[in-house]
């Protein structure tokens, strides 16, 4: 039987993957083609930006393999995440989870529909712009934070420290 914790990471999984792809879809039209720029508030743009590295655009390329062996380690990376969440054992951890496969499974969507990543939302404070992200980048991030706080212990009931502990000591 699979555990409530591994329901939750499932569904924020599936909800990154449908919001992701919505509003990439979204995006494709609104603002690839032609290309266009909705400012939307004085800190945030929405602009057209195909991503052909990892996060950031760090080891872009153009190489016809790298989508491939891009988006093959993003569904690897899934895969142990998955067998993670199944073995999950508190709500923040399983939420961490389901949203960094979640975001990986979105991201690797596009590298295997389009060759690249669809990324769109550009968050800026005057002329400092942070990279263009979307959905799925967003989602990984989170889901990073909530490990974080997972590892250290907190909002799980328990610190790092004590849950390695066997109770022997």
């Amino acid at each position: 039987m699979i555990r409530r914790i591994a329901v939750l990471g499932f569904g924020l999984a599936a909800l990154t993957v449908v919001l992701d792809r919505a509003t990439k879809l979204w995006a494709l039209d609104a603002l690839f083609e032609p290309p266009a720029r909705i400012t939307v508030t004085g800190v945030l743009n929405l602009v057209p930006v195909w991503n052909r590295g990892v996060s950031f655009g760090l080891l872009s390329n153009d190489s016809a393999w790298g989508p491939w062996l891009l988006g093959g380690f993003a569904v690897a990376v899934a895969v142990a995440l998955v067998v993670w969440l199944l073995r999950a054992e508190n709500p923040v951890l399983g939420a961490g989870l389901g949203l960094v496969i979640g975001g990986a499974v979105g991201n690797a969507i596009d590298r295997a529909l389009y060759g690249a990543v669809v990324d769109f939302i550009d968050a800026h404070w005057g002329d400092l712009h942070w990279p263009a992200f979307n959905i799925a980048d967003a989602a990984i991030t989170l889901g990073v934070g909530l490990l974080l706080l997972d590892a250290f212990g907190i909002g799980t009931g328990a610190r790092a420290s004590e849950r390695g502990r066997t109770g022997d000591g």
